[in-house]
């Protein structure tokens, strides 16, 4: 009888030590994950993606280690909805935010409009899916350093499945104290000395976090405030701009685009400091997961929520030859970069052409963990696995729905990018345009006079996506008045 026991309880610690050895294992295979998001940065604002005034060395060689896609698309052409898509791994439609959280609605609305704008949510459910939800409960810690802009306190990122916060409230930009300088005054983030960078500061705590949970798999989301405004920078790489834009003998060029100028050059010095200080930011990150030997080990994806700012608020960057920027459903305002660096899945120095969006993150990354959705839980994303192994060959439609005014010109529209052609419906006065990309990147030829049965075909895609996920409509407004002047003109061009 005692040999039993004896044996018996030998056979069950040695399960206890399988077990543990195998959650250990399963442990060691899931790759940390890095993922930087910057806020405002337009495709065309890094060196490999053809910058020649920004400066970008960390980013351009993160690029040459990893995968760049050309098609990249933000979910919105704004920040709050294009962040809970990344959230969440849903179109923005599903989730309500669908406008940058904290635009006026409702009986608020006081611009002379011919539409009203949609009613959306203020803030991401606290029922929704969130990337850092699944990573958490499958045994990564979990972290977030910068801007978060996805609802009031309760809803912040420790409400939303992350152990660790590090400046992430409801606020847009970095509005507190010095703003982009300690003192920040913002609640969580403690100030640093007086005049500390804010972008490496984020940068500081992330490697923080990394370096004390480099035995066990992570998942740190460094989102930047940068380069949103306000427009303020490092007064060492200001000189080094301001003296870069004499030597090359560089001026403001603009161009019309209904009521607002567009920039067409990339050389506003401030700007320009506050993209390289990203970069540097980025690399500090960078060369902590060297130092620590996590390379080979760890996921990198980088990208932004909307395009570049061209035409309001400073006229910071231009996004040529892209038309527009931020605000807009032309492709300056949605097309985005995005490079990931992922050993033994992408090639080092690849180029993808396949059009991915914001859904497609979340999927991507629990099959990267070995994570199984929920059951019931609706992804609205593809995992970019297949597509960075080059074995995806099925085409999909993507879609947009921003049924808003947003402050930068643009107008209540929605779109669908079916292959190469792309169809923007625009809700203010009922008219449509078809764009061959393929073409015509820039989309100055509206086709869609031509291509009348496509340009049908593509609209009723584009509605039945709308009922399928449930978008939400502006009205006509009752108070507005052709003959004052409007918030936009409905022919761009």
């Amino acid at each position: 009888m005692k040999h039993s026991l004896i044996a018996i309880a030998l056979v069950f610690m040695l399960s206890l030590s399988h077990r543990a050895q195998a959650q250990g294992d399963a442990a060691a295979a899931k790759p940390n994950v890095v993922f930087f998001l910057v806020d405002d940065l337009g495709q065309r604002d890094l060196g490999c993606y053809g910058s020649k005034f920004y400066e970008t060395p960390n980013i351009d060689k993160l690029a040459k280690e990893g995968a760049l896609f050309t098609d990249a698309y933000a979910a919105c052409p704004v920040c709050s909805p294009t962040r809970a898509s990344i959230m969440s791994g849903q179109w923005p439609q599903r989730t309500g935010v669908t406008d940058y959280i904290g635009a006026a609605m409702g009986d608020k609305w006081n611009r002379n409009t011919p539409m009203l704008p949609a009613h959306y949510s203020d803030r991401l459910s606290l029922d929704s899916p969130t990337l850092a939800k699944a990573m958490k409960a499958s045994g990564y810690a979990t972290f977030f350093a910068g801007k978060w802009h996805l609802g009031p306190q309760g809803h912040w990122p420790e409400n939303q499945g992350f152990d660790i916060n590090m400046g992430g409230i409801d606020r847009g930009g970095p509005y507190g104290g010095k703003r982009y300088f300690s003192p920040y005054g913002n609640p969580r983030l403690t100030d640093g000395p007086d005049g500390e960078h804010l972008p490496d500061r984020l940068a500081s705590e992330t490697n923080k976090f990394i370096e004390t949970h480099k035995d066990k798999p992570f998942f740190a989301y460094f989102s930047f405030y940068s380069v949103h405004t306000p427009l303020m920078a490092r007064e060492d790489l200001r000189k080094k701009y301001e003296e870069k834009r004499k030597r090359l003998g560089l001026t403001d060029q603009w161009r019309q685009e209904a009521t607002r100028e567009v920039r067409l050059t990339q050389d506003h010095v401030v700007y320009a400091a506050m993209v390289e200080a990203m970069d540097e930011a980025v690399g500090k990150v960078l060369a902590k997961l060297d130092e620590l030997k996590l390379r080979d080990k760890t996921i990198i994806i980088f990208t932004s929520d909307n395009g570049g700012l061209s035409t309001s608020e400073g006229w910071p960057t231009s996004n040529e030859p892209l038309r527009c920027g931020k605000g807009w459903m032309y492709e300056g305002g949605i097309r985005e970069p995005l490079i990931i660096r992922w050993p033994g899945v992408a090639k080092p120095g690849s180029v993808i052409v396949t059009p991915v969006s914001s859904p497609d993150f979340f999927p991507t990354l629990l099959e990267a963990a070995g994570i199984k959705p929920d059951k019931g839980q609706v992804l609205d994303g593809i995992s970019l696995v297949p597509v960075l192994k080059g074995e995806y060959k099925a085409t999909r439609s993507l879609y947009w729905h921003y049924p808003h005014y947003g402050n930068q010109g643009g107008g209540p529209a929605a779109a669908v990018r079916t292959g190469d052609w792309k169809l923007i419906e625009w809700y203010d006065d009922q008219s449509v345009e078809l764009f061959n990309l393929a073409d015509d990147l820039s989309e100055k030829n509206d086709l869609s006079a031509k291509e009348v049965d496509r340009a049908l075909k593509m609209k009723a895609d584009l509605h039945q996506w709308q009922k399928e996920v449930g978008a939400k409509m502006p009205e006509v407004n009752p108070k507005y008045d052709a003959s004052k002047p409007n918030s936009r003109v409905s022919k761009r061009r």
